[in-house]
Formats: structure tokens, C-alpha cells, sequence
């Protein structure tokens, strides 16, 4: 079963179509990477599938029932742009509201519980005004885990963190995939954070599904290439090209070459060419560098 279905959603202010038609699935049990540019349409999509904006046209299942059902509505834990928390009040009592709002039983133990997830039980007695925007965003995310929701969509949850914080933020989400049977549907523009946790990913452009993948799809496009520094870039470029069809040189003179298998092999040929390499690696293209060539194909179509 797919936790969302979405089929030809729209969405309109004004005269900007934030939401053109959009087609999206999210299996069940996904981390669903939804990247996009700014404008691009995703927070108002997200807002749509939690109901806090009604679409114009098209349609939005979760589990197989419309977006608006009641016991599907409260099954879904949601974290767009900043928690809604009060400033001057602890993080325990902020926590003790919204489990009232939700009407959960034995709110105690289960806030114990969630703020255990998101590694936050030593900051409960703390005034949120006090918390970092790191502690902000876990105890975030701790109230959307409030009630135990199958679907939990959440808004650029790791921008402003160090390296830790999303460490940590990386650790919480695939800990309630695997052990919470929970969906993320998650958007960020930090890629090579997502790249490392991200099971599905849908590209959005232009308020319209550009591209939908697995990440062993994103594997497969994304070829593995050796990288090479040599003193003479321009006549190493000139050589690899005789024997090898995909060669690109970088502006920082970095050489690629996407088709050979040996590092070695590369460098043996270049020496004998009279040519001396300074430095040779094998590299991978990220997920940030496929979706900014993505991008860049579709504006010269444009």
C-alpha cells in the first residue's frame, strides 16, 4: 500500500500556479526526499496533504483514503516551518498541551517516550526560548510523533543545523522508519544530508512532479568516474579523449573520465603519452550534482 497517492494537483494564488497538476507516490514505510527549488511548489503541497490548505483541483489518498477523512487526519504528524510551541513555557509543558489538544492517554509516559526518540529527555525542564535551533527542531518533530502517527511530513527539519544536529536528526528519522512503522516525507535543500537517509525521492519543478526515483535509481544514474590532476591539464584532456568517449574537464582543471575501470590504466597511459599525474581518485556524482544537472537540462528546454 503507498502512504500517499496524489494525482493531478493544483493550487493556485493569484496569478502564481503554485501546484500544476501534480502526480506523486510515496510507498509506505518511504523516506521520501521532496526537493525542489524555492517557489517550486513543495511546502504548499505538504500543507495540502495535512490539510491546512484545500487544493483547487486533483486529488490526495493517504492509505487509500482521501486526505480528509477524520481517522486518516489523525494519523499524521506534521512539522512545517517552526513548532508551535510557547516561548516562556518548559518543553514538558509544551508537550503536556498538545498531547491534551490530541486527547492522548497517559500523556506522561507517552511524552517521556517521544522525547527519548528525538534524544531530548534532559532538556524537558527547559523554557523553549532557552532551546537551540537544533533542540527547536527535535522537540518539533517530538510533538508530530505525539499519538503515534503513520505519516509524518516535515519541512526543511535539518536547515540550520551543524554537523551533529543532523547527525542526530539522521539517526531519528530512520530509527522511526524501521522501528516506529512510520512514512517521512521529507523536504530539504541540503542533498547530501538527504542522499544519506532518503529511501524514494520526487524532484518538483514549476509546481509539477519532474522526476520520481528509488534510491537504487538515483544509484544507477549516477555513474562512478575516475578524477585526475595533471600538470598539463589541457594536453592530458586531448590524450584521454583519443582513447576514452567521456571525458569532461572541471573549471578547477579536475579531469573526469566516466569510462574506464582502473585508475592505474588511466595513469599508465597518460605517462606514456609523456604526460605526469599528480593526483588520481575514484568519485561518485552526488545526488546534489545530478539534481542541479536535472535543473539545468530543463531550463534549456525551457
Amino acid at each position: 500500500m503507498n502512504a500517499i497517492e496524489i494525482r493531478g494537483l493544483s493550487k493556485r494564488f493569484g496569478n502564481k500556479q503554485a501546484v500544476d497538476g501534480l502526480n506523486m507516490t510515496v510507498p509506505e514505510g518511504a523516506i521520501y526526499g521532496f526537493i525542489g527549488e524555492n517557489g517550486s511548489g513543495k511546502s504548499t503541497t505538504e500543507k495540502m496533504i495535512c490539510g491546512l490548505l484545500h487544493p483547487a483541483s486533483g486529488s490526495i489518498q493517504l492509505y487509500g483514503k482521501d486526505h480528509t477523512d477524520d481517522a486518516i487526519r489523525s494519523q499524521i504528524g506534521v512539522l512545517i516551518e517552526a513548532p508551535g510551541c510557547f516561548p516562556n513555557v518548559s518543553v514538558w509543558n509544551n508537550m503536556l498541551l498538545q498531547a491534551a489538544n490530541l486527547e492522548i492517554k497517559h500523556p506522561e509516559e507517552e511524552i517521556a517516550k517521544v522525547l527519548k526518540t528525538v534524544r531530548m529527555e534532559g532538556a524537558a525542564s527547559n523554557k523553549f526560548k532557552h532551546c537551540s535551533l537544533g533542540m527547536k527542531q527535535r522537540i518539533g518533530i517530538a510533538m508530530a510523533l505525539l499519538g503515534h502517527p503513520r505519516l509524518l511530513v516535515l519541512d526543511e527539519p535539518i536547515n540550520g543545523l551543524d554537523a551533529d544536529g543532523m547527525r542526530i536528526m539522521r539517526e531519528i528519522l530512520t530509527d522511526i522508519t524501521q522501528k516506529g512503522n512510520c512514512t517521512v516525507l521529507i523536504s530539504s535543500h541540503i542533498l547530501g544530508e538527504l542522499e544519506k537517509i532518503a529511501t524514494h525521492y520526487g524532484i518538483i519543478r514549476h509546481g509539477q512532479m519532474i522526476r520520481e526515483m528509488t534510491a537504487q535509481e538515483l544509484e544507477a544514474d549516477c555513474p562512478t568516474y575516475i578524477a585526475l590532476r595533471a600538470g598539463d591539464g589541457t594536453g592530458a584532456k586531448s590524450y584521454l579523449e583519443e582513447r576514452y568517449h567521456r571525458v569532461a574537464q572541471e573549471e578547477n582543471g579536475t579531469l573526469r573520465i566516466y569510462d574506464a575501470t582502473r585508475p592505474e590504466e588511466v595513469v599508465s597511459f597518460l605517462y606514456e603519452k609523456g604526460v605526469t599525474v599528480s593526483e588520481v581518485w575514484t568519485a561518485k556524482i552526488s545526488l546534489e550534482e545530478y539534481y542541479i544537472d536535472l535543473m539545468e537540462s530543463r531550463r534549456a528546454q525551457a
